[in-house]
């Protein structure tokens, strides 16, 4: 569908708004005949909201030289007291145009105005003032060596950039995931060059401008428009200037961008799908458990790499857990992202309905029981047009049906009955992902065992997306590479060189 809009965003580019052939890198006002442009739609009524600024390999190639030079002429070199008073500027001019930011989060992902204020903008302030901390706090390993006759040497590491950092995040918490991988490369001295996702792209142009009025220098963060292979995101990941990749996004995608930086030995840092378990023992408050597995679930349409999308429970409390599961998706209210009472959203787009719907009739051809949900839902004239989906749970499924293996991203999850801890954790762990699990538990000490027993990056104990942003972040298998977040940026972020004087 379509609606009149006047709106462009536009590439950011050494420090200015451009067009995608703009040969002079100025910042002109709308667009010119002949551009490459696509739609930004808004994902609760299908209609778009602005058109976007394609750029094209010239303009990527241009991005990549600017933040080349930018580390070239002292951004690099500039003190570490001075890059983290830049990280909390951003963050209180980011408060300051707080609202703004709201407004271009549900613009572009259609989520309700409550968890765009209370997650995705909050966290970027977060972010920001968090990895201010980190760098600043942050120390050197040295090393005091006894050598013969008495002599000794002394080895310590100076940390310096990795260079210019090509940072592609996604759709699902594009502003959030945004500034989890700028803040920490800003802060350690590189320059970026941002790919958004093609379906939200708004906030990633309102913090360049956000940057431009802290005093951050031309050429450190750079944004640049389009798609995968053949766009903006395949030009950028293979470009020569490129130093290092940070991507989040489908494993699939992922591969492909290992592929991409292979030839140049490129640091990669990936954080990609997830097919997250929830193991639920007959010990558990079953309201404290339901709670959060209905957030651990339905978070965000279950558009959130750490989404429960298969919850484990033990069989003498079964039936609990899928009534109080079952009576928590009845209360969700799907509707207007303006309104204070809407708690859920669209999907991102009619195409990933259509997949998520393929998922649901998958699960019919493998006999699942449908406890709640599985249809398109009817929310009235303004937002049939959108890309709504009921929330859905089966029952009936095992690890051998598809449903149960695929990643499928949407506000849905396979319940399946088990008996024995031991059985639990295999269950568990049949699975090419490893992102992230839960397990819920009154035993304390089977809540440590079971935790540590999950192949995977990160597990919760009667919890779930509880987060310090100083603890490392990522997964195992088709679930990522390497971590983020604490020091685990600061060493994806930096290259150190060993110095040892003999003394």
């Amino acid at each position: 569908m379509t609606a009149e809009t006047g709106r462009w965003i536009r590439n950011f580019v050494d420090g200015r708004f451009v067009d995608p052939d703009d040969g002079d890198g100025g910042g002109g006002g709308g667009a010119r005949a002949g551009h490459r442009g696509f739609d930004a739609t808004d994902p609760a009524t299908g209609l778009v909201h602005a058109r976007v600024h394609e750029a094209d390999e010239a303009l990527v190639d241009r991005a990549v030289t600017a933040a080349r030079r930018a580390l070239r002429e002292g951004w690099a070199d500039t003190a570490v007291r001075e890059r983290t008073e830049l990280l909390r500027r951003a963050a209180d001019r980011i408060e300051e145009r707080f609202e703004e930011f709201v407004a271009a989060e549900i613009a572009d992902t259609g989520k309700p105005v409550t968890q765009a204020r209370e997650l995705d903008v909050a966290r970027a302030v977060a972010n920001f003032r968090a990895f201010a901390d980190v760098v600043a706090a942050a120390g050197q390993e040295s090393f005091l060596t006894d050598l013969a006759g008495g002599k000794r040497a002394l080895n310590y590491a100076v940390r310096k950039p990795l260079g210019v950092v090509a940072v592609v995040v996604p759709w699902n918490l594009p502003l959030l995931l945004l500034t989890w991988k700028v803040a920490p490369a800003l802060a350690c001295g590189n320059a970026v060059v941002v790919k958004p996702s093609e379906e939200t792209p708004g906030t990633a142009a309102l913090l360049a401008e956000v940057l431009a009025e802290v005093g951050l220098p031309a050429g450190v963060y750079n944004v640049v428009h389009g798609f995968g292979g053949g766009s903006a995101g395949g030009y950028l990941t293979a470009h020569p200037g490129i130093d290092g990749v940070t991507f989040t996004g489908s494993s699939a995608t992922g591969a492909q961008v290992m592929r991409t930086v292979a030839p140049r030995v490129r640091p990669v840092s990936f954080e990609l799908g997830g097919k997250n378990a929830a193991v639920v023992f007959d010990d558990v408050d079953v309201d404290e458990a339901v709670t959060g597995l209905s957030r651990s679930v339905f978070a965000n349409t279950g558009q959130v790499c750490l989404c429960t999308e298969r919850v484990y429970v033990q069989r003498s409390v079964f039936d609990d857990i899928a009534g109080g599961l079952v009576e928590r998706a009845g209360r969700l209210r799907l509707g207007d992202p303006l309104s204070e009472e809407t708690t859920t959203g669209p999907l991102i787009s009619h195409a990933h309905r259509d997949k998520v719907l393929g998922y649901f009739d998958l699960a019919e051809q493998a006999g699942a029981t449908v406890l709640t949900g599985g249809q398109v839902p009817r929310l009235g004239a303004d937002l049939d047009g959108g890309s709504w989906i009921e929330p859905t749970l089966w029952t009936g499924l095992t690890n051998a049906d598809r449903v149960v293996r695929e990643e499928i991203f949407g506000p849905v999850a396979a319940l399946i009955p088990f008996d024995t801890e031991e059985e639990a954790i295999g269950l568990a762990n049949d699975t090419d992902y490893g992102l992230a699990a839960s397990v819920w538990t009154n035993d304390l000490r089977r809540g440590h065992r079971v935790a540590q027993a999950m192949n995977v990056g990160m597990a919760w104990v009667n919890t779930w997306f509880l987060r310090d942003l100083r603890s490392p972040f990522g997964g195992v298998g088709l679930s990522g590479l390497g971590r983020e977040g604490g020091e685990s940026s600061l060493h994806f972020y930096t290259e150190p060189t060993n110095v040892c004087v003999q003394l």
